[in-house]
């Protein structure tokens, strides 16, 4: 199979397996080159018990097989690639990803802001759904990944890279934000900064510690006005969203899981309240609700 040919096959698979809606979102996971952000062959590429080794303690660096040569074809999979074998970073499974960027609703010319967004592999699918009439900010907080994700973007003039702290940054009004990282609550700048009918999607995981990562659920809120609606997509195993993990409030999300009912999830609340028997998931400046979003609950 030729390389345009394995690209191609790829993304109808990803299409497939996702159940993509959004045409354009398909198209870029064609024509992105996957390579050219994973840096020079052969990759790892984790195996389908890696899981195990995260959750045993197993030796960093196991959990993974090795591609038999540099064939960029070996990509062109829904598989985990790693990034840095050692701390069990991995560029994101292809589906997973573009089932969240699906949802996300991404239009052209839309501005988006990208945290944790790594080598910049999905920056640049980011990128190639909007087009070149919109802009992408990738902020990512690890020195050494935000300068391979600068150098993977710099041919796209459409696209910024920040090293900063995805949870302080403010780049401005966005009409989409996507984070890549495990938080246990949604960042203020997030909210604040989207614009009317702006969609944010986060993970709210829970860790056994502040540093490593966890699992949860991936969050998705949408702005109308001054409300917020709210509902859960799908489950997620991620990497932490450093600066953005609370110790109680993460004691407090996993309650809330343990109590399920995920989809009884209606709204974010911003106005100040005491808990109550409608909040899913009750933080200091916010709240997962069950009631209807309303423009008195900012």
């Amino acid at each position: 199979m030729e390389l345009e040919d394995a690209r191609r096959f790829y993304a109808e698979e990803v299409r497939a397996v996702a159940n993509l809606q959004n045409e354009a979102l398909a198209d870029a996971f064609a024509r992105v080159r996957r390579e050219d952000y994973l840096g020079p062959g052969p990759w790892q590429i984790a195996t389908p018990d890696s899981w195990q080794d995260r959750t045993q303690g197993s030796p960093a660096g196991e959990g993974y097989r090795t591609t038999p040569d540099a064939d960029p074809r070996h990509l062109y999979h829904n598989v985990l690639v790693a990034i840095d074998a050692a701390r069990r970073l991995n560029n994101g499974q292809p589906a997973s990803l573009a089932t969240w960027l699906d949802a996300l609703e991404l239009r052209r010319g839309e501005r988006v802001v990208h945290v944790g967004c790594g080598v910049g592999y999905y920056t640049a699918i980011i990128a190639e759904t909007v087009g070149p009439e919109g802009h992408v900010t990738g902020v990512e907080l690890d020195p050494e990944l935000a300068a391979r994700a600068r150098a993977n973007l710099a041919h796209l003039r459409h696209v910024e890279v920040i090293e900063a702290d995805g949870g302080e940054y403010d780049a401005g009004a966005a009409d989409a934000v996507f984070v890549n990282a495990g938080a246990t609550h949604p960042r203020a700048v997030w909210l604040e900064r989207l614009n009317e009918g702006g969609r944010l999607i986060l993970p709210l995981t829970i860790a056994k510690s502040q540093d490593e990562g966890g699992g949860g659920f991936m969050l998705k809120l949408m702005r109308e006005g001054d409300a917020y609606e709210a509902r859960f997509i799908s489950p997620v195993s991620i990497f932490p969203c450093v600066g953005s993990r609370d110790e109680e409030l993460n004691r407090r999300l996993r309650e809330a899981m343990m109590r399920g009912n995920f989809a009884s999830v209606r709204s974010l609340r911003r106005d100040a309240h005491e808990p109550a028997a409608d909040c899913w998931f009750h933080g200091e400046g916010f709240c997962l609700s069950q009631l209807q979003p309303t423009p008195e609950q900012v």
